[in-house]
């Protein structure tokens, strides 16, 4: 039989299903799909590939789902370290926002987030920011899989005057996409303290109207949830429940103040939670108590949040990072293990992303979303286990090879869609414009 693509490796991970690692297989994949998995030398005797790939030391894997971030962001990777959430926001931030973005800063910013998340083997990423067509049109130009919030908040912007535009140009753009196959539109309201009720009960009717998923910061910090308490007598969670947010469609990011209460009706409703732990870190806004919601089987996704407050958007990172944290603040060694961490970093971002029949996993009948991990590093010898490896000692510049839907994105470490020297230097530009 004929194909596009064989891959043969020396361990191939599929993660579903769970703790499997299979040795000296190839994967097929044919018309951007995978159509066969299994062992190497039946596979050559079945298959006529149109292009071979030998990867001897390399172990094959879903490709990492970034399940919140802030693409653009990444022009202010470092600008403004070493301090808490609202001073970093409101001193910081915001007024380098409200000075500069606009829709080249955003083509800028996410051209060069999409080249730093492909070359770390991130093949899909969850966006939250203004100008979100600009975001959508660089993520289609350069095949990566995207799900780009239409942003929604109280406050006038450059792209939007007040909620209802924000939600009238969202609707538009969710309309103009529709055909984009690597393309998803979720409502992203920004934050319980920015967007009022009104606007989050249209959100919640279109939502069910449109088949959409909602994106939103929530509990983040402590100091959220204690003005959230004195204006309702309730906690953001409880908040959103009586607007009836709260669902399986529903990814609430950071959680990182939660009582057993806030925990349940998270459970009860399905909504996924977006863990940050390194942004969660940085801003000193407290950790999320993920050994306990998987415990009560909510949905726990992995996101980088911004590079400006990161400062990367590294998944490899964020995998090992959790799975440490959650065993330090839960005193429990056997909390999280690796392959958790992995399941969070692939196929939960993609179940929180209502993508999980498309990418997540490297399944027959699902998407080509595949990377390549290169072992044959001093650093990761000797191996022993595959997974753990790859969570506790691989770095993301050990990815070799990228596809995302069948199509190669990143050959050997060079990217195939992003010439890398003009990017740097559009990037200097945006550098001597933000320092002055």
């Amino acid at each position: 039989m004929k194909v596009d693509l064989l891959i043969q490796a020396r361990w191939i991970i599929p993660v579903e299903p769970e703790s499997v690692t299979y040795e000296n297989h190839t994967l097929v994949i044919h018309n951007n799909k995978i159509i066969d998995l299994l062992p190497a030398d039946i596979a050559q005797q079945k298959y006529q590939p149109v292009t071979f790939e030998l990867l001897d030391n390399h172990a094959l894997m879903p490709g990492l789902i970034n399940s919140h971030t802030h693409a653009s962001m990444s022009l202010m990777r470092g600008i403004a370290d070493d301090l808490p959430l609202m001073d970093w926001l409101q001193n910081h931030i915001w007024p380098l926002e409200q000075k500069w973005v606009g829709e080249t800063f955003v083509k800028d910013g996410s051209k060069l987030a999409i080249a730093e998340m492909i070359r770390g083997g991130t093949t899909c990423f969850n966006d939250m920011y203004f100008f979100p067509e600009i975001t959508a049109q660089q993520a289609i130009q350069h095949s990566i899989r995207a799900s780009i919030g239409l942003i929604v908040i109280d406050f006038p912007s450059a792209w939007a005057k007040n909620s209802d535009d924000y939600l009238q140009k969202g609707l538009a753009l969710h309309n103009e996409l529709r055909s984009e196959s690597l393309i998803t539109t979720p409502f992203a309201p920004h934050a319980p303290y920015t967007v009022s009720d009104e606007p989050l009960l249209k959100i919640h009717h279109l939502a069910d109207k449109h088949e959409l998923s909602i994106h939103m910061h929530l509990h983040e910090t402590l100091h959220e949830v204690e003005e959230q308490k004195k204006l309702t007598n309730q906690t953001p969670i409880q908040r959103m429940k009586q607007l009836k947010l709260l669902s399986p469609s529903f990814m609430a990011v950071h959680m990182t103040q939660l009582t057993d209460a806030d925990m349940n009706l998270m459970s009860e409703t399905g909504a996924n939670i977006i863990h940050c732990p390194e942004s969660n870190l940085k801003l000193a806004s407290g950790f999320c108590p993920i050994t306990d919601c998987i415990d009560k089987g909510i949905n726990v996704a992995l996101g980088t949040d911004g590079a400006a407050s990161n400062n990367d958007l590294d998944m490899f990172g964020e995998m090992r990072t959790a799975a440490l944290l959650a065993k330090g603040v839960s005193k429990n060694a056997s909390a999280v293990p690796a392959m958790t961490a992995l399941k969070m970093a692939t196929i939960n971002g993609a179940k929180a992303l209502g993508i999980e029949q498309k990418t997540g996993s490297l399944s027959i009948g699902k998407e080509a979303d595949v990377i390549a991990i290169n072992f044959d590093y001093i650093e990761t010898q000797p191996l022993f286990d595959p997974i753990s490896q790859i969570v506790y000692a691989t770095g993301r510049h050990q990815v070799s090879d990228v596809w995302v839907a069948g199509r190669q994105l990143l050959k050997n470490r060079s990217l195939t869609t992003i010439n890398g020297d003009d990017l740097k230097a559009s990037t200097t530009e945006w550098h001597d414009r933000l320092i002055s």
